[in-house]
């Protein structure tokens, strides 16, 4: 396999990592660095299904303790079933709506005017989201009812608006409900795990064909490229909130929203065909 494929696998492993859990739309970020570096078409649509898995596990290591006290205490501990079934609960609303319309929802909106919009109007609320006088209710991931879980869900399903953001769409709608800036963060990240990996199986098994064995070093570095910088994005997120809000990262989705237009207006960047 030629090197520079594999330098390209690095870069979009990379950029996966570092906005997968981040409310910036990883998917759009993939679209802007593919067409840039010109790693495009249905190969890489299926590498970035592979590069999603890499991503979500460093969920799993970064949570490792939690993880496996919620797999061992779902049996028998009341607060693990409580957490558990509010994951349940989340990931329901969105994972139907996507099985049913996204595929109609992507081929009708996925348009530059509406990720442009989806992100630029995304980060105002973000933004106001953060300015109003904010009466926390959910301290902690093991303060959230069902009714919390359930309005986070339902949040999430704006996600399907291509550029909203799965992060982005949870982690707006959490704070809006009364999350901490933590406990919304966390539970997006917790969210995440059903929902990437139903999402990477569901499209990994309709690609399947394109899987080949000489396209196994070319997913091996996207995989690990994936794994370890989303695993330091998550840890410095963590730090970041505790000292500052997501007013700069509202920011960050307008201003991407305009590099955006700007990429579509200029043709470098086909969003249609993405």
């Amino acid at each position: 396999m030629d090197w520079w494929i594999l330098v390209l696998a690095l870069i979009q492993g990379i950029v996966e990592g570092l906005t997968e859990f981040l409310p910036v739309s990883s998917t759009g970020h993939l679209i802007v660095s593919g067409a840039l570096i010109g790693f495009t078409g249905e190969k890489a649509k299926v590498f970035e299904v592979v590069i999603q898995v890499g991503a979500i596990l460093a969920i799993f290591f970064e949570y490792r303790q939690r993880v496996w006290q919620l797999t061992t205490g779902v049996w028998h501990d009341r607060n693990e079933q409580r957490f558990f079934f509010n994951i349940v609960i989340s990931f329901i609303p969105a994972a139907v709506l996507g099985v049913l319309f996204a595929s109609t929802i992507k081929s009708v909106l996925f348009n530059p005017i509406t990720v442009a919009g989806a992100f630029i109007v995304g980060g105002v609320i973000m933004i106001w989201a953060e300015k109003r006088t904010h009466r926390i209710t959910v301290a902690t991931i093991d303060d959230v009812r069902w009714q919390d879980a359930l309005k986070v869900g339902l949040a999430q399903c704006l996600s399907l608006i291509p550029g909203t953001s799965r992060s982005g769409a949870t982690i707006i709608g959490a704070l809006l409900f009364g999350y901490s800036r933590k406990a919304a963060t966390e539970f997006s990240f917790f969210l995440s795990i059903p929902m990437i990996f139903g999402a990477a199986v569901y499209d990994g098994w309709k690609s399947r064909e394109l899987f080949t064995m000489a396209d196994l070093p070319m997913f091996a570095v996207g995989f690990i490229a994936a794994f370890f910088s989303a695993w330091l994005c998550v840890r410095w997120l963590l730090r970041f909130i505790s000292t500052h809000t997501f007013i700069p990262l509202a920011w960050y989705r307008i201003a991407f929203g305009l590099v955006i237009l700007l990429t579509a207006g200029m043709g470098w960047v086909d969003w249609h065909a993405s």
